[in-house]
């Protein structure tokens, strides 16, 4: 009994280290912590897969986008109609390198602009919402979107 028993405990033993060790193991699609605030705030701006047109002022509003950090009304936003995962690869194996960190999709994206039509600063910011397809170029940070550069329609 006592070579069963110390196997036993042995093999115990060596799973609960591996457990602790792939717990405790970062996984390699980790965020990194100085691109985190970025993304969210990229997510915030430009990511709503239920979204549609008639909802810009309400989406806006309620997400506190303006004009930088001031309380002015933004002229334009554009909404991706997608999931995170979706978006982030833009940046991986959905994209195209365009220069410096941006990459344009390789895929069209519905969106939603959302252009000011009246008022000057939050909360009396009064948008038209448009609905299109359109390719769309993004900024990364080590592979994870953290800029909405633009996009060009799809006919």
């Amino acid at each position: 009994m006592g070579l069963e028993y110390s196997v036993a405990k042995f093999r115990l033993l060596l799973a609960v280290v591996l457990l602790v060790a792939l717990c405790a193991t970062p996984s390699a699609d980790a965020q990194p912590a100085e691109v985190k605030a970025r993304y969210q705030h990229f997510l915030n701006q430009h990511v709503f897969g239920g979204m549609n047109e008639k909802q810009c002022d309400s989406v806006i509003g309620k997400r506190g986008i303006t004009q930088g950090d001031t309380n002015n009304c933004k002229e334009t936003n554009t909404f991706i109609l997608a999931t995170q995962e979706q978006v982030r690869a833009v940046c991986q194996e959905g994209g195209k390198p365009k220069g410096g960190n941006l990459y344009e999709s390789t895929k069209p994206f519905p969106v939603i602009t959302c252009r000011l039509q009246s008022g000057g600063r939050q909360p009396k910011c009064k948008y038209r919402g448009q609905k299109s397809t359109r390719t769309i170029t993004v900024g990364c940070a080590q592979t994870w979107p953290v800029h909405y550069d633009g996009d060009d329609l799809i006919i």
